[in-house]
């Protein structure tokens, strides 16, 4: 499984899906879920709110899928990642959760590329260093005869310098 970096915007992204960093609702918010939601379009919204139709709120740390819309992907996996509240263990926990549900969701949709944000460290306050090593932990430790190419998408500096430290060793 190949692991690439790229400083950029998720939404102008191709890949076989994008992971979207959404909130519970799934309506959209602020910044990847509303960048992710404005560039695909109403098929995006249609399709979470059927899901939420189905099964109400999506859970801390579980991945639900839809079309990708007007995106260059074919599927948004959206996973709500944790706040940060001091409880690094359960947080770290959530976040572990969140990138293992949507590989294997992913795995199940037989993606063979898949591109992350860097969940939960913009409003929900996630420290960048932690996050990005568990990020890269769960990755690399993930086998998949499926997934072939995994893409972590920085937007910032920041994010992407934490991530090119981790991704070299």
């Amino acid at each position: 499984m190949k692991i690439e970096l790229i400083k950029g915007d998720i939404t102008k992204i191709k890949a076989d899906a994008i992971v979207n960093a959404a909130n519970s609702s799934l309506l959209g918010g602020g910044g990847v879920d509303g960048a992710i939601h404005r560039a695909g379009g109403k098929q995006i919204l249609d399709e979470c709110i059927e899901i939420r139709n189905r099964q109400g709120k999506c859970k801390t740390g579980e991945a639900v899928v839809t079309k990708a819309g007007n995106l260059p992907a074919e599927y948004v996996i959206h996973t709500v990642g944790p706040v940060w509240n001091d409880n690094e263990e359960k947080s770290s926990e959530l976040l572990r959760n969140c990138y293992q549900n949507s590989l294997k969701l992913a795995e199940s949709l037989n993606i063979k590329t898949i591109a992350f944000p860097n969940i939960s460290t913009g409003v929900y306050r996630f420290p960048k260093e932690l996050a990005g090593k568990i990020a890269v932990n769960e990755v690399k430790n993930f086998t998949s005869n499926i997934i072939e190419k995994i893409i972590f998408v920085c937007f910032d500096d920041e994010n992407e310098e934490i991530y090119k430290k981790l991704l070299k060793e």
